[in-house]
């Protein structure tokens, strides 16, 4: 075997699927930014950047997960940040704000919320892998998409890729924790969660692919 192929053998299946998520969500990040640059907006709902943020500044650094979860978290509140420049960069002017003082001002209020939000759900559920909160806020990024994709009525900042790499991503990690784990397997809340945010990425994926043909954009086309 190659010396990767000894490694993956000596890893668990479930590091296997948490790594596939985070290569899937890196590429996620990735094309959301640059599909940001191209279009001149911001492909990240708000709700969900600032929820994302606080996640992984929270596991990063409060409650530090291990590796190779850890180095993963890292590489996303990297990306986070820079998608959080295109979002104070562009979102003044789409969502057409007339004095951007108050735009920065609304953007401090609802980050510091919602870090403490975080915060305590941590502390209620006791869950030191923070994994109710990341489920929890990936059904809210799933409905968000749908809602920006709707309020936007356009494809501005989105692309059928960004719709199936993201999917993926929450895919594989739903896999790992309800085939890998004991405990969140049993969570009927996250057999919910893992259930509804695969309907809704679908749903999501379908209502994009629908939005470039009306603009005569070749779905498969647009990175």
């Amino acid at each position: 075997m190659l010396p990767f192929e000894l490694y993956l053998t000596a890893m668990s299946i479930f590091n296997q699927l948490m790594i596939g998520s985070g290569v899937c969500w890196t590429i996620t990040y990735l094309l959301i930014m640059r599909r940001g640059v191209l279009d001149l907006t911001y492909g990240m709902p708000a709700a969900a950047l600032f929820a994302n943020l606080s996640w992984e500044i929270i596991y990063s650094f409060v409650y530090p997960h291990t590796m190779p979860q850890l180095a993963v978290d890292r590489i996303w509140l990297a990306f986070d940040l820079l998608l959080l420049l295109q979002f104070l960069r562009f979102g003044p002017a789409v969502r057409k704000t007339r004095i951007n003082l108050l735009f920065y001002l609304e953007f401090l209020l609802s980050f510091a919320i919602t870090f403490v939000l975080l915060l305590l759900v941590n502390h209620a559920f006791n869950d030191a892998n923070g994994a109710y909160i990341a489920f929890g806020q990936n059904f809210m990024m799933s409905v968000l998409f749908i809602t920006m994709l709707r309020d936007r009525k356009s494809a501005s900042g989105q692309s059928i890729y960004i719709a199936l790499f993201k999917l993926a991503g929450t895919l594989l990690a739903s896999v790992a924790f309800y085939t890998q784990t004991k405990t969140y397997s049993q969570s009927p809340l996250l057999q919910f969660l893992f259930a509804a945010i695969l309907v809704y990425d679908i749903i999501y994926t379908f209502m994009l692919s629908a939005q470039l043909k009306r603009q005569r954009i070749k779905v498969f086309r647009r990175f």
